[in-house]
């Protein structure tokens, strides 16, 4: 049985592909998926992909992926990168090493996103590569 990757996306995620397309892409998140499915089973790995517009479900989500024994944890905290204290207590409090994933790079973006309380709290951080930022996320992870 192949180890699962678990992939969480938060706020907005779910409008991307039209979604201000000249910063986030035109990829939507189905396409994302699919391509992270296609290399994963190059990998040997099993990809399970969910977004929500909830904090909390992002949380519950963490949790139960140190529950089942998930590999690891791709996030795309969207905006809760940067204000929530409760991703970032969640991240710390669970084994499975979680990767912080942004199609954007928040450093080259307004102020406000240059502080990352998820990143301060995850493994590693890949940004600014579009939707190929997932992919070399689920790199790494593989290499976890």
């Amino acid at each position: 049985m192949a180890d699962t990757i678990y992939v969480l996306n938060g706020p907005n995620l779910n409008l991307l592909g039209t979604r201000e397309p000249e910063i986030y892409g035109s990829d939507t998140l189905d396409d994302i998926a699919g391509q992270l499915e296609d290399r994963a089973r190059d990998l040997d790995l099993a990809i399970d992909m969910r977004q929500s517009n909830h904090e909390g479900h992002l949380i519950d989500w963490l949790h139960e992926a140190q529950a089942r024994g998930a590999r690891a944890v791709l996030l795309n905290a969207g905006a809760y990168t940067h204000t929530s204290v409760a991703l970032h207590d969640a991240i710390k409090s669970i084994r499975t090493p979680v990767i912080e994933v942004h199609l954007s790079n928040p450093h080259t973006r307004e102020s406000f996103r240059h502080v990352s309380l998820v990143g301060q709290a995850a493994k590693g951080t890949i940004a600014g590569f579009g939707a190929l930022s997932y992919l070399l996320a689920l790199e790494a992870a593989a290499r976890l």
